[in-house]
Formats: C-alpha cells, sequence, structure tokens
C-alpha cells in the first residue's frame, strides 16, 4: 500500500505539470493507488482488471462490493476518468491545463475521502450515522 501522504504529494506533483497530457495519465494512476489502499486495507488483493476500460472504474467496483457506503465514491472516479479522457482527447485544448487542475481537486477528494473511510473502520463506527454518535446523551441532556 501506498501512504496517503505519498499520494497526495503525487497529486499535487502530477497537477504541476505543464504537460497535461503527462500530468492527466499519472492522476490516473494516483486513483489507482488510492483505491489499492482501500481494497488492501480490507485484505483484498487489488484487482488488475478494467471496467469500462478503466482499472479505476474496476477497483471501485471491487471495493464497493459489501460496503454499500464506498459507492458514494463512485461519481468521484468517474469524474476523474471524465477529466482523463477530456485532456487525452484534445491536449492541446486551450483549457488543457485547467482540467488538469479539476482532476487535481477530484483526486485529492477521493484520497481524502477514502482516507476517512478507512479511519472510520479502524475506530468500528461509520462517522455521524453510527448509532453510538447518535444515542450518546450529553450531561446537559439528562
Amino acid at each position: 500500500m501506498t501512504p496517503f501522504e505519498t499520494i497526495l504529494n503525487g497529486i499535487e506533483s502530477a497537477s504541476a505539470h505543464e504537460n497535461a497530457v503527462i500530468g492527466a495519465i499519472a492522476m490516473l494512476g494516483w486513483g489507482e493507488r488510492i483505491l489499492e489502499n482501500w481494497n488492501g486495507a480490507r485484505g483484498e488483493k487489488p484487482t488488475k482488471s478494467k471496467r469500462e476500460g478503466f482499472r479505476l472504474l474496476a477497483l471501485h467496483r471491487q471495493g464497493a462490493k459489501g460496503d454499500p457506503s464506498f459507492n458514494a465514491c463512485r461519481e468521484t472516479c468517474r469524474e476523474l476518468v471524465y477529466h482523463h479522457n477530456l485532456i487525452l482527447d484534445e491536449p492541446t485544448h486551450v483549457a488543457s491545463l485547467e482540467r488538469l487542475r479539476m482532476a487535481k481537486m477530484v483526486a485529492k477528494h477521493l484520497c481524502l475521502f477514502v482516507q476517512g473511510k478507512i479511519e472510520e473502520d479502524r475506530l468500528g463506527d461509520f462517522c455521524c450515522s453510527s448509532r453510538p454518535v447518535r444515542t450518546h446523551t450529553r450531561k446537559e441532556d439528562r
């Protein structure tokens, strides 16, 4: 597994690249590292297969099995693929570097989401939806 700090640094480096194509390819790779961490944290060997032509989407599908809450990042993964495709389809487009900056924001969002999910799983409760948090009574409520 790749440490999240390394991933976030890689996302920053990829988004600063002057060649948007190289940056977009790297950004998609960092997205894959993020989901490899999720699948690895669940004790699964990350898939090498592709879904709709992208390993990132296959990794998401693998990670969502048995954890419906993980579907929350499905559209984030698809958006990262979208920005990748925009850049590769029109590498000389005037907006290519802006598209790369958007891909950076999406990749960082994905990273923070997965990092948070892994931490929540270690704690044993899921954020504010967990029963212990909802049923906790404060002293002043008694």
